[in-house]
């Protein structure tokens, strides 16, 4: 199932026919570990996208192709319509356009200070100062940790530290956000302070991809979903995506406490993110 997409707006970033396996070695002298066999995926300017999967299923290495990570063994991924290629200006091109935030921050942080971690990204682009301290200052802004931008990072708590990662991507202004985990290991409160720093930035335009197990985290907070089941992508609004238990327990996830209690009632409620 592929839910049509807004004619009016062409993806800014797509997989189409993509095949990708991890060789991993064994005591039998080795297997394949299939990620993707044929799948497709199309990301529009602003979207709201939950990737959604059981541990295992290959949402990371997904979200990793998408940025240029890790390279499909078939199959293209397209940035504005063209082919991007291993190749360094194809590279330079995708990772301008795309940021990737990993489930750990600390996997990301290593400067002295805050300031100095987000500003990494926009002065490797060559950017002159002014503008640099322009892009830090509004990602500061937008993740509301303008505060801590003269503190250390590994001093910092778990959900700060995630918002400096965030804050670092936003810096390098991307078109497509890719987030692993994000709320994992996050109080209530922080978590919906972030996903409400995560719809500030995805109402200024960037398209925020998320990749969770977590269906009513994308219940509550996604338009539509994609489960990644045995190298396939099945995709459609949330609303009727999250209420298929065949196809959710093909993915080793359950159906999200709002459907559940939705179906007990026998009433239609409004759709994820309406009021």
């Amino acid at each position: 199932m592929t839910a049509p997409r807004d004619t009016a707006r062409p993806p800014v970033l797509a997989l189409r026919d993509a095949r990708f396996a991890h060789r991993c070695l064994d005591y039998t002298g080795g297997h394949r570990h299939t990620v993707l066999e044929g799948a497709g995926l199309e990301v529009a300017p602003g979207e709201r996208l939950v990737l959604l999967g059981g541990n295992g299923s290959g949402k990371t290495t997904l979200l990793r192709l998408l940025v240029g990570l890790n390279w499909l063994d078939g199959g293209t991924l397209e940035l504005d319509g063209e082919r991007v290629r291993d190749r360094r200006a194809d590279r330079t091109r995708l990772r301008e356009a795309v940021q990737l935030v990993l489930q750990e921050p600390d996997d990301q942080l290593f400067a002295a200070s805050v300031r100095a971690d987000v500003s990494f990204g926009p002065v490797n682009l060559g950017l002159d100062r002014a503008e640099v301290e322009r892009r830090v200052a509004e990602a500061l802004a937008a993740l509301a940790i303008a505060d801590l931008a003269d503190r250390v990072p590994h001093h910092l708590s778990f959900g700060q530290r995630k918002r400096v990662a965030i804050a670092g991507a936003l810096a390098m202004r991307p078109r497509v956000l890719l987030l692993d985990e994000p709320t994992a290991g996050l109080d209530p409160v922080a978590c919906d302070d972030l996903l409400a720093a995560l719809e500030a930035v995805r109402a200024a335009g960037t398209a925020v991809v998320m990749a969770t197990h977590d269906v009513d985290l994308a219940w509550a907070w996604a338009r539509e979903v994609a489960v990644l089941t045995a190298g396939h992508l099945t995709r459609g609004p949330a609303h009727d995506v999250l209420r298929d238990e065949v196809l959710l327990g093909a993915a080793r996830l359950a159906v999200p406490w709002g459907a559940r209690v939705s179906r007990r009632l026998k009433r239609t409620v409004l759709r994820p993110g309406e009021v």
